[in-house]
This record gives structure tokens, sequence and C-alpha cells, in this order.
């Protein structure tokens, strides 16, 4: 193990790990949007919506997120679209997040028991308080865990952005092997530097689930 060559790597790992996060929190950003509004569009059955947002849900699930990048990337410069590798990999993120966000916001909808839903209607509440004050409160309790779940699996395929030449961890990490030979000093880091992203992020999620718990809803 060459402890100096992974000394003088950490730097390249630290400036790697800042662009995995950032691409990580957008990409999250914008799934959780993504998925809150397909969640209402599928639970309220809009119309004509509803249909495209099952689409969607089908097309994003059942194709790779390399595929999908190679489609933002590749595909849409031959049809005249280019767009950077960055804007691709926020892009490729938020569409495959987006569904499993939709899909636990959704499971997270329908826990709400139609009792309650009934007695909101019957004390006079509209559609929107309805919704806004007994709806989404309990529906996001119980999608914490799931949303959760989803976040660190965003965070974790940001690894396959380094297919379209953004500078992530495992880009570094390759670029690394390939120049040096240091195979196993070059995983390690990588998977260290994981672990510093990863592990915060997991341990807080569990407090928040936790809390969520304690306050009596999500049961």
């Amino acid at each position: 193990m060459d402890f100096n060559f992974m000394s003088a790597s950490i730097p390249l790992y630290i400036k790697a790990a800042k662009m995995t996060l950032d691409l990580a929190v957008w990409g999250i950003l914008s799934s959780l949007i993504i998925g809150f509004i397909c969640a209402l569009i599928g639970y309220y059955k809009i119309k004509i919506l509803d249909k495209i947002v099952r689409i969607y849900i089908e097309l994003s699930r059942n194709t790779p997120l390399l595929i999908q990048l190679f489609f933002l990337y590749y595909g849409l410069a031959k049809l005249g679209i280019k767009l950077e590798a960055y804007t691709c990999a926020i892009l490729g993120l938020a569409f495959l997040g987006g569904s499993y966000m939709s899909e636990a916001f959704r499971a997270g909808l329908e826990a709400v028991s139609k009792i309650q839903i009934e007695s909101g209607l019957s004390i006079g509440l509209t559609r929107w308080q309805l919704t806004r004050y007994i709806i989404l409160p309990q529906a996001f309790a119980v999608a914490v865990p799931a949303l959760g779940a989803n976040a660190i699996f965003l965070l974790k395929e940001t690894s396959v952005v380094s297919a379209i030449a953004l500078a992530d961890l495992m880009f570094v990490a390759k670029d690394l092997i390939g120049m040096y030979y240091k195979t196993t000093e070059a995983l390690v880091l990588l998977v260290l530097a994981y672990l510093i992203l990863l592990l915060p992020i997991s341990i807080f999620l569990t407090y928040i689930e936790r809390r969520v718990r304690h306050a009596g809803v999500g049961n």
C-alpha cells in the first residue's frame, strides 16, 4: 500500500467529492419536486396527466441511468440540442429520481385513511385545506424512510456520470488507476470518500425518521 501516493491524491478526491455532492444535491432536490408533483397528479387522478405520469414512471424506472445520460449527452446532440455534461447529469438524476420519489410520495398519500378525509370534508374543509392540513403532513411522515433511501440511492448513482467525462469521485479513481496503476490505493480512497459522504447523511435521515415516529405519525 503506497501511503505517499494516497496522501498526495487526497486533494483530488476532495475536489471530486465536492462535484459529487453538488450533483447529488441538485439531483435530489429536482427529483423531490418532480416526484411530489407526479404523486399529486396520480393521487387525484388528473385526466391525461395521470397517463403521462404513468408512462414517465415506467420509462424512468425501467431504463438504466447510463442509457439516459447517453441519450441526453450524445443523442440530443445529434438532434441539434447540445447540453453540458453537468446539465445532463442533473437532468438524468432528476429524471431517474423523480419516478422513485413519486412512488414514495404516492405510498404516503395512500396511507392516509379515508375516514380522516371524509371527516375533513364533513366539517367543511376545502380540497386545498384538506390536502394541506390533513393529507400532506401524514403522507410526508410515512414517506420519510423511502425518500431518505432514494436520496442515498441517487447520491450513489452519481458514480455513473463519469461516463460523460464529469470529474466526480469515480472519474478520479479510474483516472488515477489508468495513469499510475495504483488500483488498491485508488479504490480504498474511493470507498472512504463515499463512506464520508454517505454515513453522515444516513445517520441524519435515521434521526429524522425516529423523530417523526416519536411524534406519533407514520406508524
